[in-house]
């Protein structure tokens, strides 16, 4: 397995307060004032990239791939270093979900939003989902720095990173409706033989196009795809036929 490449990034903060276990989802983020975490500086010991370095096309992409790649190293050395690799691989699928709202992802990559505004929603963020000290920490370097635009690509970098140290094969299983956790189990017992990781983690998708059965997309980048959709029968039967799309008569 190909070594880690990284640029080391080393937190400081002021002794960050006890975070308290909040059960339960967000139903609205508001703005009030919530848990004050301190400042918090990050110290890059290469090369900062000039933000007017980062533009369009290929080589934008690359550079942002870059630098959300070196941030998900360094949360992932800090999840290491205090044994909480784990709950931190937990803490960012909650982040994940979060940031998947359009209007939050916009409230924090919006240039006219004051820094402050921004680590107050921070703030709501932490005492709503009970995400660890450290976690909530990262947010606000990103909020300080302005790179909080890199969240959902470093959510992504971070879980390849955490596949690579704990030997794990990422499933994503796609189905109309929620599978049964034994099925689950099956599944992943099964991308387990034909990989042979060490360990599976299953992320599942609704996706009602699909009309019955379930697809799972796993391997480098989820380059293999097994397909038992009704979706793709029907594709199939329909190409063997040399007819148009299939219709189902709801």
């Amino acid at each position: 397995m190909a070594a880690l490449q990284q640029t080391p990034i080393t937190f400081q903060s002021r002794s960050p307060p006890p975070t308290q276990l909040i059960t339960g989802t967000v139903a609205k983020l508001s703005f009030s004032g919530g848990l004050k975490l301190p400042k918090l500086t990050l110290k890059l010991r290469s090369k900062r990239t000039s933000r007017r370095g980062r533009g369009g096309g290929a080589l934008g992409a690359k550079m942002a791939d870059s630098a959300a790649g070196s941030y998900a190293n360094a949360l992932a050395d800090v999840a290491k270093s205090n044994e909480t690799l784990e709950q931190t691989t937990a803490d960012l699928e909650k982040i994940e979900k979060i940031f998947d709202d359009a209007a939050v992802y916009d409230f924090f990559v919006s240039p006219i939003v004051s820094e402050e505004k921004k680590r107050e929603l921070v703030d709501e963020i932490v005492s709503s989902t009970g995400i660890q000290p450290h976690v909530a920490n990262f947010l606000n370097i990103l909020v300080d720095m302005k790179r909080i635009e890199l969240i959902k690509d470093i959510v992504k970098e971070f879980e390849k990173v955490y596949n690579t140290l704990t030997d794990t094969e990422l499933a994503v299983v796609t189905s109309v409706v929620t599978l049964e956790s034994q099925h689950l189990a099956q599944i992943a017992k099964g991308v387990q033989r034909l990989t042979g990781a060490k360990n599976v983690r299953i992320k599942t998708v609704i996706d009602e196009s699909l009309v019955a059965g379930f697809t799972i997309r796993y391997g480098n980048s989820g380059s293999k795809l097994i397909d038992m959709s009704v979706k793709k029968q029907l594709e199939d039967i329909a190409a063997q036929l040399e007819i148009g799309d299939i219709q189902l008569a709801v």
